[in-house]
């Protein structure tokens, strides 16, 4: 493999169809690298936040779904912030500052435990922080992937990074327990922010050409307008509206049947143990990894689209299994353990394929705008899901949630077969462009057909 390949800018180029092999791309193999030290780390911060706040302040129940929250209410933003990324060329710097602030903040808690000023204010401070870094992170995200990673390898790179992100949701948990137990959660936290540094340290060395294309000398629209227009391409896509109203569907009725919901109905419903819970949890998160070591080869035997359609009706309907569990105590924890396994399967099929074909379809120009419209309504529906979880869990009961939860969520399925998504079998430009005649032929009227039909 020649020293272009592995550094220069022709290894990634957005343009280049042939297969390669991202393990001998030394600039993937830093990126994936980062992400996974990363993604270690933030099992770690994911267990010793909540953990600092009930032990260390005693915080109610409230207290501490409000610091769940705050992570994720910077995402209702993420289509202004995205907007401000379009137009910043250097999108990789986003990136490593944006691991930077994470690595900072997150430092601040083990100073301030040592100092004995741990403040649940200090708290929400870091999740609401932490949580806009991450926007920042994601929305500069796409077009530094486009140029990293060729056409042709977007859902094997993207198989890649989510298997390791499966690896650290099934081993991060228990090693953040360990530390924990062992260093204290203020200072467990400080794992988490030594794996950003790391992130930071290998994108930053990753040689990427990031030149800013031609301009027509023409000044800039105002962030507000780009940032409509990033809705508006959106809206106009039939791939990208399909797909935005598949994923928030299925996340906003994932999120009425959360995990916190689902550990609930394990211990009181279905009696089981803190270790058989954990343990069933800990099975079922290896579906997760199966899925992602599997995507590229389901997507190439039965294509992109049906992919992405058999992982929407995977994900969610599993918690219909889980709902039903009942028996000896061996038969509940294993139908706990299966439903977590088959929708962590389906997850991985849905994301990994939808993911990809997402980028296959945004032009360069329009990464960041529409990546920052997509999170802000399909990550922005997840709170609103757990408040109304929470809702008719008190009204009607738990196991009767998971059931909302699974048929609302497989009903996501509509938003694919009313579009050109199940006819994609890969993200070649002719595969994605006659899907996309054939639906608009389907929904023409017989006497108006357009003359291709």
């Amino acid at each position: 493999m020649s020293a272009a390949r592995e550094d220069g800018p022709q290894a990634g180029a957005p343009g280049e169809d042939g297969p390669i092999s991202l393990w001998r791309d030394r600039r993937f193999r830093r990126f994936w690298a980062g992400q996974s030290i990363s993604e270690f780390g933030d099992r770690i911060t994911e267990l010793a936040l909540p953990l600092i706040a009930v032990t260390a302040l005693s915080a109610s129940a409230n207290q501490v779904a409000w610091l769940t929250a705050l992570v994720w209410t910077p995402n209702l933003l993420a289509i202004v912030l995205g907007a401000w990324v379009d137009r910043r060329v250097r999108k990789r710097r986003l990136m490593v500052l944006a691991d930077l602030v994470r690595a900072a903040v997150l430092l601040s808690l083990p100073v301030a435990y040592l100092l004995d000023a741990v403040s649940l204010g200090q708290l929400y401070a870091v999740a609401l922080v932490t949580g806009t870094a991450a926007v920042l992170f994601n929305t500069a995200y796409p077009p530094f992937f486009v140029h990293l990673v060729p056409r042709s390898s977007y859902v094997e790179a993207n198989s890649r990074l989510s298997a390791s992100r499966s690896v650290s949701h099934v081993v991060g948990p228990a090693a953040g327990g360990v530390l924990v137990q062992a260093l204290t959660a203020p200072v467990a936290v400080v794992v988490d922010a030594l794996s950003y540094l790391a992130s930071a340290f290998l994108i930053g060395r990753i040689p990427l050409d990031e030149s800013p294309t031609g301009t027509d000398g023409a000044a800039p629209p105002s962030l507000l307008r780009r940032a409509r227009e990033g809705m508006a391409f959106v809206r106009r896509h039939p791939v990208l509206r399909a797909g935005l109203g598949c994923a928030a569907t299925v996340n906003f009725f994932t999120f009425v049947a959360g995990s916190g919901l689902l550990v609930l109905f394990a211990s009181r419903v279905l009696e089981l143990s803190a270790g058989a819970i954990g343990l069933a949890l800990g099975i079922g998160s290896t579906g997760a990894l199966l899925g992602a070591v599997l995507a590229p080869s389901v997507s190439r035997r039965i294509g992109v689209g049906r992919s992405i359609a058999v992982g929407a009706v995977l994900f969610p309907a599993p918690l219909a299994i889980a709902a039903f569990a009942g028996g000896p105590l061996w038969a509940r924890a294993g139908v706990l353990a299966a439903a977590e396994f088959l929708s962590g399967v389906g997850v991985m099929l849905f994301d990994i394929n939808l993911n990809s074909l997402q980028t296959s379809v945004i032009p360069d120009g329009m990464r960041s705008r529409v990546a920052g419209a997509f999170s802000s309504v399909n990550y922005g529906v997840r709170p609103l899901g757990a408040l109304v979880g929470g809702l008719l869990a008190t009204a009607f009961g738990l196991r009767a949630t998971l059931l909302v939860g699974a048929v609302g969520g497989t009903l996501s399925l509509l938003w694919l077969l009313a579009s050109p998504i199940p006819r994609i079998r890969s993200l070649s430009e002719n595969d994605v462009a006659q899907a996309d005649r054939a639906a608009t032929c389907d929904d023409a009227d017989p006497e108006h057909r357009p003359t291709p039909c």
